[in-house]
């Protein structure tokens, strides 16, 4: 038995031996397996030598290193220089007041401000009224009853006004119209200096329509001191000599009417020459 048994161990470390022995055999195999280098036609070595084929794809530049400790700069854009717009300054627009006065003596009221126009209305003494408008130098005034609705044109020199009459709005309301009368057919002028010829073609009252006052009505602007003057003139004649001045910046104008009792034609326009 106890052969059997050293026999059985002999086998084991034989075969254990010879396992050691194939694995070392073949770690060093390796190198003598190697294949042998390649060879011209005579025999000499082949030199292989690699080349890059160029590529179509882009170059990728590597991104950038980033060094620690460094610090990025910030660059600001430049700012806009707003443009100053310049803005103009309103003109201040007046305010006007309404005043009151009393009539000084029995006083004629007239359609417009001048004695030209027709008589409207008497007023008395010691009528109370309103005064609502002036002409463009205050010398007539507009005036009515406190409260009322029927004003009329009173020169000023017959009231006495409760306050600066300047302080009054300049005001031009329209005259009545006549339904019975066409203007003049026509209308010249011609300037000789300072002087203004102004002559028109008559018309004929109907029986019973004339007025007290001239039958015809100038409405003048005229250039006086450098300042365009509003000025009516009342002519019995079919024509007048009005003085208009050179100085002023806007033109000198004109229009002419005829009067009767029940009102005014409506006006023409005068072909005023201008000033030389």
């Amino acid at each position: 038995m106890q052969e059997i048994k050293d026999n059985r161990q002999f086998k084991q470390s034989l075969f254990f031996a010879l396992f050691l022995f194939i694995l070392a055999s073949a770690s060093c195999g390796g190198k003598g397996n190697r294949p042998p280098a390649d060879l011209t036609a005579s025999g000499s070595p082949v030199v292989l030598i690699a080349t890059q084929t160029p590529s179509s794809e882009p170059i990728v530049p590597p991104p950038p290193t980033f060094t620690p400790g460094s610090t990025s700069t910030f660059t600001q854009a430049p700012t806009e220089t707003p443009t100053i717009t310049a803005t103009l300054t309103p003109t201040p627009i007046p305010t006007y007041v309404i005043l009151r006065g009393e009539v000084l003596v029995r006083s004629n009221c007239r359609y417009g401000p001048g004695a030209p126009y027709l008589y409207k209305y008497g007023l008395v003494p010691g009528s109370n009224l309103e005064v609502i408008g002036r002409n463009d130098l205050g010398t007539w005034i507009l005036v009515q009853a406190i409260g009322g609705n029927n004003p009329c044109w009173l020169k000023a020199s017959l009231m006495d006004i409760k306050g600066d009459v300047k302080t009054v709005a300049p005001t031009y309301i329209p005259l009545p119209q006549s339904p019975y009368y066409e203007p003049p057919e026509w209308v010249l002028a011609k300037r000789d200096g300072n002087e203004v010829t102004v002559y028109w073609k008559s018309i004929q009252y109907r029986a019973g329509d004339e007025t007290a006052e001239a039958p015809y009505l100038i409405e003048a602007w005229v250039c006086v001191d450098g300042k365009l003057i509003f000025t009516p003139i009342g002519s019995y004649e079919t024509q007048t000599i009005i003085v208009d001045e050179p100085g002023c910046s806007e033109p000198s104008y004109g229009r002419l009417y005829f009067v009767e009792k029940h009102g005014y034609s409506r006006w023409i326009k005068i072909p005023w020459p201008a000033s030389e």
